[in-house]
């Protein structure tokens, strides 16, 4: 990553003119809600927002009669434009609309507006105000109010929680589709974002922050859409993809030379041994999918945890902590395998924990519950291999 001068947080002028705010709305298939919801959005900025604004549609790749209704929409809506894109993915969309936009400010929010209106005022007055440079919408902080299944629930904190273990990130969530920034900040970041799809609102944030800018968090009120387009097993996947590459990517800055020493050991450290845990993390998923029929779910989390836990105790004292020789071999196996174990035992009381309260999990409920049990220990497990099994100081 570049340095390069960044846009301050400023206030406005009070002599300068009424700032405009451009909201984007991605949308791919929406034919069944995109009617209801931009009327329903049109008339909230046009009764509450006292900025200027305007709406885009755009359409990603549709293949309904989606972009039929939002040129209807454009036509017979003030304020309301359609951009058109040939392919798939929000940050493909919010690239393209945010690139060209001459507005002060840009937004977005998601088509079924699961997320309530009323945050978006004060989330806008923040930017106005110099406050921050970028404002988001957060499920996970204190006096939002979300409905949504347990399964996630649990997959939405165990990722943000894992994108403050890699990157020390001060954000709470990543991923909730409401968010705004001005127009310069958005045109200044998004060379530096490389995402095109889901994971383009974690780049983002992680960019904005490596930056040193402000990053503005608002509680909402969040309600999940049961008819959501989101392909939830692909997306985490592809996240887990964007975190391994977002590392690779901080690992071979040039600013990294310019860190004590002992930091970038840390950091280089950390990074591996993210990259190494999300590896294991996507092969346990597949074994556990693929024994569960076979052997029950204790037994298949059992078999496929062992088999990973292997994997990845070699793999983290070869590549995380750079042991390649015979010595002390055993006892690094012996302690790393020790350690391995309390999370082993933790999944399955998890799991045990799921069954006796839900009487016919889903399988996919039973493996985010499994996984989230394994991450609790995550980070202490890499600061006890760290500080102890690995430490060539240590007094015993």
């Amino acid at each position: 990553m570049t340095a390069t001068a960044l846009p301050t947080a400023r206030a406005r002028d009070v002599n300068s003119p009424v700032p405009l705010v451009e909201i984007t709305v991605p949308v791919y298939n929406e034919e069944a809600v995109l009617e209801t919801s931009v009327r329903r959005l049109h008339e909230y900025l046009r009764r509450h927002l006292s900025m200027r604004w305007q709406i885009v549609i755009a359409d990603n790749a549709s293949t309904d009669r989606t972009l039929e209704i939002a040129e209807d929409l454009a036509t017979e809506l003030t304020g309301v434009s359609v951009l058109h894109l040939e392919e798939k993915g929000r940050g493909r969309a919010l690239r393209a609309v945010w690139q060209r936009s001459r507005a002060d400010i840009v937004a977005y929010m998601d088509i079924d507006l699961s997320t309530k209106l009323d945050a978006l005022p004060p989330m806008l007055a923040a930017l106005v105000s110099g406050h921050s440079q970028v404002a988001t919408g957060s499920r996970l902080l204190a006096g939002s109010r979300v409905r949504r299944r347990l399964y996630r629930e649990v997959l939405s904190r165990g990722y943000n929680q894992l994108l403050r273990w890699v990157f020390a990130a001060r954000f709470r969530d990543a991923q909730c589709g409401f968010k705004a920034m001005p127009t310069e900040v958005a045109q200044h970041l998004l060379p530096l974002v490389e995402d095109q799809e889901w994971f383009f609102d974690t780049e983002l944030l992680l960019v904005a922050e490596t930056l040193g800018m402000r990053v503005l968090e608002i509680p909402v009120d969040w309600e999940e859409d049961t008819d959501s387009r989101v392909d939830v097993p692909r997306t985490v996947l592809q996240d887990l993809k964007g975190i391994v590459r977002v590392v690779g990517r901080e690992l071979r800055s040039p600013v990294r030379a310019e860190l004590p020493r002992e930091d970038r050991e840390l950091g280089g450290q950390l990074g591996r041994f993210a990259v190494v845990g999300a590896i294991s993390t996507l092969a346990y998923a597949v074994l556990y999918l693929l024994l569960t029929p076979m052997l029950g779910v204790f037994s298949a989390n059992a078999v496929a945890l062992v088999w990973c836990t292997a994997g990845n105790v070699w793999a983290n004292r070869r590549f995380t902590f750079g042991r390649r020789g015979p010595a002390n071999r055993v006892r690094e196996t012996a302690e790393s395998w020790a350690l391995a174990v309390f999370a082993i035992l933790l999944s399955d009381l998890a799991l045990r924990w799921l069954h006796s309260m839900v009487a016919t999990p889903t399988v996919l409920t039973q493996l985010v519950t499994a996984i989230a049990a394994t991450g609790v220990v995550t980070l202490l497990r890499f600061l006890v291999l760290r500080r102890w099994v690995f430490n060539p100081d240590r007094w015993l």
